[in-house]
């Protein structure tokens, strides 16, 4: 099987893929039903693809436009892969199929979920689409076509550019991996204030493809055009590779008046722009606390120590700063704050150097420590621009561990008086935590990712907070002629930002208002009034191409709901719930893809139609992701030679619970597959073994307390044994403890209590009477359930779970019960019909040269809910799995919770 596809990136990080596949292989079969596989070649023909991005004022509206052929003589799988930025939300995506239109349509998140889980119940396909990376969001269908067909794909996204160290970004990464034959680029801005410089960059055109960008740049809008040829896109005469495999990068700017700002009026409704770069910078007063636990140890110590030494090397020297360093031990680099002299600045550049891992992680009392720091310094006539800036990767571990508490007690210190900000370092971090840290005072939350670059990103979010102008700001509109506002405070103004508000008129008719903008500067009061006129639309925005609708209606719809999103973080849970229901309703009325809706795509399929849900993730959601998968997808230049973009699939999830039920997650066919099996109490099997990788997973099984006349026995996981060879590590987990020795180290925790333990080798995050993560280091990560039973139920007791959550580092000779299933498992289903169930149907499965006969059933998962699980649908295999498994469940019985035979 081969597969071609397309990518295209947009608007600050897009990516358009097209691939296409015979549906897996082609499977034929004898007359005894045996099947033997065929890879057949793939012949999608992209016959164009076109990016057309329109910029209004700011406001992005983009449309993805791709098209093609199945030149095959048999149905083809053809995917549409988009990485869309974060902070957009898609508002329309179609397919089109020799003529007829398939709309996608957005829906309440709960509504679309319970469309979705019926449509599965009813045993029709369906899948999710949702993955995500470093800025990006990654939407994801595809469709069968027939023999010399077409397909068309559409996708409409919306987003504000936001205006970052001076200039908004469009960065657009092309990587078709094939030539295409009408290739388009097409950027169009319109700005009314007019457009002080257009860049356009590229990390792939050569002094030939130079020339055939097209950059024409007028008073008040831009024009970007690149479409190369055939002929042009080729690395050389007579090859069929492209050139176009790169970056290309467009900033821009506009004209800030320095007094009122910008402010549009179209269509009763209002923005407001403000960015008034020329005034002084304000000094500030600035707590670097810096995470020295033992799991910074390594390149990321190393890169936080490098961007220190340069994040120090550019304070103003009218600032004054602070240093925290803390594991389960706070330090000071000085007890109170320095002045950024020449003479202190190099003095801490020497303590950073000093820096290094050591223990656990108390977040708490770090930014408490800071605080103190920050408040003996305050004047009580004049505000200060006082920050601190976090840094840590991972969650509490020592001192206060309760976040709610951890979240309140920072609050109450703060109170107001400084500005958090908090930078997350990989995805071991608590970014919820995080997150939430920052927008309950005034700051905002950043990832930092692992990766060679992470010494620039680190310095790159401090130069976007490095120069504070204004202080406490406001933009004062008159009540009884505006409504509806979006947030018009603001703590601070930094250098090389925008401050944006909108709004809407009490009555159409309006025409004119009164603006205020208040704020504390360097040397006094910062006070300008204006007034806003509303002008013809014609006047402002001649130019009708460049306008899509009523943008800045869509512009207030789009802020409105980002900001009641965060409000949920800071407020009252009666607030909260008002400010949910506003954005959800606000997202269906303007069809808004939010963390609150889901999109319903019907698509397809050669005899029935398919259901997916595209939905948007919360942060917290994309920390559940697979952190190996957004390494290879980011990995930078110098590592890898190229930036390589590739599809990332939904994560396969392998796992036993229950009774013990075995569950194996297949999201690349959008099906799982499951089977049990009985035995006596204290077997021991195995369930994972790696020779090459050193590392063996064992389950012992238990029965009930007592066995219940008549009925069937139950058994469960009860014990399990984790070793890891080469690292010298074994675990041992129960019921009622968890045993970890590493070499001659002996250590002993209980599920009555949370703890988070980081080391060198082994990572563990118990939650109490919940469940156990176990990561070893650049191999595995296991996740183990506790299911708590009532101590005096006369027959059953507590027993365990046991889920893989990554295994993408075991070599190619894993195996086990779970093992043998991590590189992926072909398999077909044909021909339904009712079973000894009334209520769920049978099948044909041909897999592993065996034809079974399956059943439709659920089986659940309890990792997000303890309590009652959530259902996942797969075929179940009977008589003990036999037939998926490499020979009989009975052939996986080991001698020892550490043994591997």
């Amino acid at each position: 099987m081969s597969a071609v596809k397309v990518m295209l990136l947009l608007c600050v990080a897009i990516c358009l893929v097209i691939s296409a596949m015979a549906q897996g292989t082609e499977v034929f079969r004898d007359d005894n039903n045996n099947m033997s596989a065929k890879q057949s070649l793939s012949q999608i023909e992209v016959e164009s693809m076109k990016v057309d991005c329109k910029v209004a004022s700011r406001f992005s509206h983009t449309v993805m436009t791709t098209k093609a052929l199945n030149a095959a003589n048999v149905s083809k799988e053809v995917f549409f892969d988009v990485d869309l930025p974060k902070t957009a939300f898609i508002t329309n995506f179609s397919i089109e199929i020799e003529g007829k239109i398939y709309v996608s349509e957005v829906k309440e998140k709960e509504k679309a979920r319970h469309q979705y889980e019926s449509a599965v119940s009813s045993g029709q396909t369906a899948g999710l689409v949702k993955a995500f990376g470093r800025h990006m969001e990654k939407f994801s269908v595809s469709v069968n076509i027939a023999p010399q067909s077409r397909v068309s794909f559409v996708l409409t996204y919306e987003e504000l550019l936001q205006r970052r160290l001076g200039s908004y970004e469009i960065m657009i990464g092309v990587r078709p991996k094939q030539l295409v034959e009408n290739f388009e680029i097409v950027v169009d801005i319109y700005e009314p204030q007019g457009i002080t410089f257009v860049d356009v960059n590229s990390t792939f055109i050569t002094n030939e493809l130079f020339p055939l960008v097209e950059k024409t740049v007028t008073d008040k809008k831009a024009h970007v055009y690149f479409s190369p040829t055939l002929d042009q896109q080729r690395k050389c005469t007579d090859c069929e590779g492209t050139l176009i495999d790169g970056d290309f990068i467009i900033k821009y700017d506009v004209n800030h008046a320095q007094d009122i700002g910008e402010i549009q009026i179209v269509n009763g409704y209002f923005v407001h722009f403000l960015a008034p770069d020329d005034l002084p910078q304000i000094p500030k007063n600035v707590v670097f606390v810096i995470d020295r636990s033992g799991s910074m140890e390594g390149e990321k110590i190393k890169q936080t120590r490098e961007a220190l030494v340069t994040i120090l090397s550019e304070l103003h020297e009218d600032d004054y700063f602070g240093l925290v360093t803390f594991d389960d031990v706070i330090e000071l680099w000085r007890p109170s704050l320095t002045k950024a002299t020449q003479e202190n600045v190099t003095a801490a550049k020497e303590f950073v150097q000093t820096i290094t891992a050591r223990h656990m992680t108390d977040i708490n009392n770090a930014i408490l420590h800071a605080v103190e720091m920050l408040t003996a310094e305050k004047s009580d006539s004049l505000p200060d621009m006082s920050m601190i800036i976090l840094l840590t990767d991972g969650r509490p571990s020592s001192g206060e561990q309760q976040l709610h508490i951890i979240q309140e007690n920072v609050r109450n210190a703060v109170n107001g008086s400084m500005s958090l900000f908090c930078l997350g370092f990989g995805y071991d971090v608590d970014y919820s935590l995080l997150d939430i840290l920052a927008k309950q005072n005034d700051g905002l939350a950043r990832r930092v990712y692992e990766a060679s670059d992470a010494t620039l990103q680190l310095q790159g979010f401090f130069e976007e907070v490095a120069s504070p102008l204004l202080l406490e700001v406001n933009l004062n509109y008159p009540g009884n002629i505006v409504n509806s506002l979006t947030e018009s405070h603001f703590r601070q103004f930094f250098k090389g930002s925008e401050l944006v508000v909108a709004g809407r008129l009490q009555e159409f008719e309006i025409d004119t208002f009164l603006t205020e903008v208040s704020a504390h500067g360097l040397e006094d009061q910062f006070v300008v009034r204006g007034l806003a006129i509303t002008e013809e639309w014609d006047s402002v925005f001649p130019e009708q191409e460049y306008i899509f609708g009523d943008f800045i209606e869509r512009l207030w719809a789009y802020l409105t709901i980002q900001q009641l999103l965060d409000k949920r973080e800071k407020c009252s849970l009666e607030e909260k719930d008002n400010a949910t229901a506003e954005a959800l309703d606000l997202s269906l009325r303007y069809n808004f893809v939010t963390p609150l809706t889901s999109m319903v795509v019907t698509k397809p399929q050669t005899e029935d139609e398919e259901m997916l849900i595209a939905d948007k993730l919360t942060e917290e959601q994309r920390e559940d992701m697979t952190e190996p998968a957004i390494r290879a997808l980011y990995a930078p230049p110098q590592l890898t030679g190229s930036i390589h973009l590739a599809k990332i699939q939904p994560r396969t999830s392998y796992f036993v619970d229950g009774d013990p039920h075995f569950i194996i997650e297949l999201p690349e066919q959008n099906d799982s597959l499951c089977f049990n099996f009985d035995d006596k109490p204290g077997t021991i099997f195995n369930l994972v073994r790696d020779p090459l990788a050193g590392i063996v997973v064992n389950g012992q099984i238990i029965g009930e307390k007592k066995a219940v006349q008549g009925s069937k026995a139950h058994t469960y996981f009860g014990r399990f044994g984790i070793v890891h060879e080469h690292l010298d590590i074994r675990l041992t987990v129960t019921t009622k403890e968890i045993l970890v020795s590493e070499g001659q180290k002996h250590t002993k925790f209980f599920w009555s209590t949370s703890r988070t333990v980081k080391g060198m080798n082994l990572d563990l995050h118990l939650i109490k009477d919940h469940s156990l993560t176990v990561t070893l280091r650049n191999s595995v990560k296991f996740l183990i359930i506790l299911h708590k039973v009532w101590k005096k139920h006369p027959y059953h007791q507590d027993y365990l779970g046991f889920y893989t959550l990554d295994s993408h580092l075991l070599s190619h000779n894993v195996h086990g019960l779970l093992g043998q299933f991590y590189q992926g498992v072909n398999f077909e289903v044909s021909d339904l019909f009712p079973g000894k169930d009334p209520d769920k149907k049978d099948a044909f499965m041909f897999v592993k040269g065996n034809k079974l006969t399956v059943t439709r059933g659920w089986q659940r998962d309890f990792r997000k809910d303890m309590k009652n699980g959530e259902n996942v649908p797969c075929w179940f295999i009977h008589n003990n799995g036999t037939g998926l498994l490499d020979g009989v469940h009975t052939d996986y019985i080991v001698s020892g919770l550490f043994r591997s035979i």
